[in-house]
C-alpha cells in the first residue's frame, strides 16, 4: 500500500498535516513507539505511530523526525489522545525533512490504524512470505511490544515453525513451554553462550535428540556489554539451510524480540533507581521505616509494570540479601545478569550496584536452601564465562523485617568471600557456611593458604604421580570415615591391611600421625583448600 491509501475512503479518519507531495511512498509495515530514539528498530518502509510522549520541548521534534528519516520510515502518524493537537514544531520538522505527517484523532485507536495497514499490506503481497513477516511485526506493534507469544503462535500455525524466547538461564519468555523440556532448554542456552564466548557468528546451531536448532541473540541494545544477560531466540531447524526469505523471517523475528527486550528494560529504569536507593539506605544505616517505604514502592512498581501472572513472593514478608562480584566481565555485567536471571524467579528482586559488583534485595522464597537453588539457577552461565570469567555470590539468611537488612548485607558479603575462595566459574555460598571452618579459610590470604596446603600434601601428591598410587583419595576417605579402619576399607573396596599400609605411607611422607586429632584436622583443612 501507499501512504495516500491512509487518506482514501474506508480508511481511518486521519488528517494530512505535511509533505502532501510524498504520498506515493510504499508502506511495508507499522511501528508503534514513544522511544526517544527508535531508529535502531526501523528496517525501512514503516509508518511510525507515536503518542508523542517523547516530546518534552519543541526541539525534541527535530531530533525525533531526523531519527526516523535516517531509519527509513516513510510516514509519521501522531496521536492526539495523550498530549492534544499535533504541535506546530513537529509539523515544521516534517516539512523540512519531507516526511508525510498524519494526525490521528483522539477517537481513533492505534490498533485500528495498524489493522488497516496490515490488511492492505497482506492483500498487496499475499503470495509473498515477507507479507507474513510484516503481519507478525504489525501484531507486536499493535500489542505495544507485548505480543511475542501471539507472534510465535502465528508462526507455529502458519508455517509449522516452533520458536522460543529464552533467558540465558533457560527460563521461557515466550513460546510453547510444554514442547521444550527444561533439560533441552539448558542444552540450548549453554550451546548459545559457548558460541557467544567464542565470538562465533550467529545463527548458532545446536543439535538435540529431536533434531537441530538455530539460536539467535536478542540483545537489550546494539551496544550491550553483557551478552550473558541477552535473550535467545531458539528456532527449531537449521536456519542456514532455509531459503533467503525464510531466513529473513527469523532475522526479523530476532529484531522483534530485541525490541521487546528493550521496551521491557526501558520500563524498569525507575525500578533500578529504587534498587540503588535501597542500597544507599542500607550502606548509611538509614531508618528501617524509610527502607520499608522504598521496598513497598518497588513492590507496587512490579505489580503495575511486570508480568500479570502470579509470581513467587516472600511467604512471611522476609527478605534475602545477595552480594555478587564478577571477574573478567565488563562493568555493569553482573547487575544485568542477575536482574535477568532472578526475574525468572520473582518480579520483586531489586538489583543494585555498579562496576563489577551487585547487591540484590529479594523476597525470601520457599526454598529451604536458597544458595543451592541460586547455584542451580545460574549454572548454565558457566558455559558463557571464559577461562578468566567468574561470578561469585553470597546469600544471607532471611531478614524478617527491614531493620535486619543491614546485618543481612554484611552476612551476604562474608558469604561471598567464602564463595570466592572456591574453584569454579559460578560459585555460591549461603549463611549456613558462616558458622563453619570455611569462613576462617576464606579470610586467610592466598599465599598462606597455598603454603599450608603445599607443606602437607605436595609430597603425597608427588608420590601418587610417581607410583600411580591412590594416597590422596585414601586420605580423604579415611577422614570422612572418622578414622574407622573397617568403614574406610569397605568404602574403598580394599583389605584393612592395604588401608593400614597406605595410611602408614602417608605418615612417613608427611611426618604426621593420623591417630592424633590435631594432625587429622590439619589434613582435613589442607584437602578443603585443595
Amino acid at each position: 500500500m501507499r501512504v495516500r491509501d491512509l487518506l482514501a475512503p474506508g480508511a481511518p479518519r486521519l488528517r494530512l498535516l505535511a509533505a502532501e507531495d510524498e504520498l506515493d511512498r510504499q508502506v511495508s509495515g507499522v511501528m508503534t513507539t514513544d522511544l526517544h530514539d527508535p531508529g535502531r528498530y526501523l528496517h525501512g518502509g514503516e509508518l511510525v505511530l507515536t503518542g508523542m510522549l517523547w516530546r518534552t520541548a519543541p526541539t525534541d521534534s527535530e531530533r525525533f523526525v531526523r531519527t526516523i528519516v535516517a531509519g527509513g520510515a516513510v510516514a509519521l502518524a501522531a496521536g492526539e489522545a495523550e498530549v492534544g493537537p499535533v504541535p506546530e514544531d513537529l509539523v515544521e520538522a516534517c516539512r523540512r525533512h519531507r516526511m508525510p505527517l498524519l494526525a490521528v484523532p483522539d477517537d481513533i485507536a492505534f490498533g485500528t490504524v495498524t489493522e488497516f495497514v496490515g490488511r492492505q499490506v497482506s492483500a498487496d503481497r499475499a503470495a509473498d512470505l515477507a507479507a507474513l513477516v510484516d503481519r507478525h511485526r504489525l501484531l507486536v506493534s499493535a500489542a505495544g511490544g507485548g505480543g511475542l507469544d501471539a507472534v510465535l503462535d502465528l508462526l507455529g500455525g502458519d508455517l509449522d515453525l516452533d520458536c522460543w524466547v529464552l533467558t540465558p538461564t533457560g527460563a521461557v519468555i515466550a513460546g510453547p513451554v510444554d514442547r521444550l523440556p527444561a533439560e533441552d532448554r539448558d542444552q540450548l542456552v549453554r550451546a548459545h553462550l559457548a558460541a557467544q564466548r567464542q565470538r562465533r557468528r550467529p545463527p548458532h546451531r545446536a543439535r538435540l535428540a529431536v533434531g537441530p536448532y538455530s539460536l539467535l541473540p536478542a540483545p537489550a541494545a546494539p551496544d550491550a556489554q553483557a551478552p550473558l544477560a541477552d535473550w535467545v531466540l531458539a528456532v527449531a531447524g537449521d536456519v542456514t539451510e532455509w531459503t533467503g526469505k525464510r531466513q529473513q523471517l527469523a532475522e526479523n523475528l530476532a529484531r522483534l524480540v530485541a525490541a521487546e527486550r528493550h521496551r521491557r528494560d526501558e520500563g524498569r529504569r525507575l525500578r533500578r533507581r529504587l534498587a540503588d536507593e535501597v542500597l544507599a539506605l542500607l550502606q548509611r544505616d538509614a531508618d528501617p521505616a524509610e527502607i520499608s517505604r522504598t521496598l513497598y514502592a518497588s513492590s507496587a512498581m512490579a505489580a503495575r509494570y511486570e508480568s500479570p501472572e502470579p509470581r513467587a513472593q516472600a511467604p512471611d514478608g522476609s527478605w534475602l540479601v545477595l552480594s555478587a562480584e564478577g571477574t573478567g566481565l565488563p562493568e555493569g555485567a553482573v547487575r544485568a545478569i542477575l536482574e535477568e536471571a532472578l526475574n525468572a524467579v520473582t518480579d520483586r528482586a531489586l538489583v543494585a550496584g555498579a562496576g563489577t559488583g551487585a547487591v540484590v534485595v529479594m523476597p525470601a522464597l520457599d526454598s529451604a536452601v536458597p544458595a543451592e537453588s541460586l547455584r542451580d539457577l545460574l549454572a548454565p552461565l558457566d558455559a558463557g564465562l571464559g577461562s578468566e570469567g567468574r561470578i561469585t555470590l553470597g546469600v544471607s539468611a532471611p531478614a524478617p523485617e527491614a531493620g535486619g537488612l543491614r546485618g543481612a548485607l554484611e552476612e551476604a558479603r562474608h558469604a561471598r568471600r567464602i564463595a570466592a575462595s572456591r574453584v569454579g566459574r559460578v560459585c555460591v555460598a549461603g549463611p549456613e557456611e558462616l558458622a563453619s571452618h570455611v569462613l576462617l579459610l576464606a579470610a586467610v590470604p592466598d599465599e598462606v593458604r597455598r603454603a599450608f596446603r603445599s607443606r602437607l600434601l605436595d609430597t603425597v601428591i608427588a608420590y601418587d604421580i610417581e607410583h600411580q598410587a591412590d594416597l590422596v583419595r585414601t586420605l580423604e576417605a579415611f577422614l570422612r570415615s572418622d578414622g574407622s579402619w573397617t568403614r574406610c576399607a569397605a568404602q574403598l573396596h580394599v583389605h584393612v591391611n592395604t588401608l593400614r599400609y597406605r595410611i602408614g605411607r602417608i605418615e612417613e611422607l608427611t611426618g604426621r600421625d593420623l591417630s592424633r586429632l590435631e594432625d587429622r584436622v590439619d589434613f582435613y583443612l589442607a584437602l578443603e583448600l585443595a
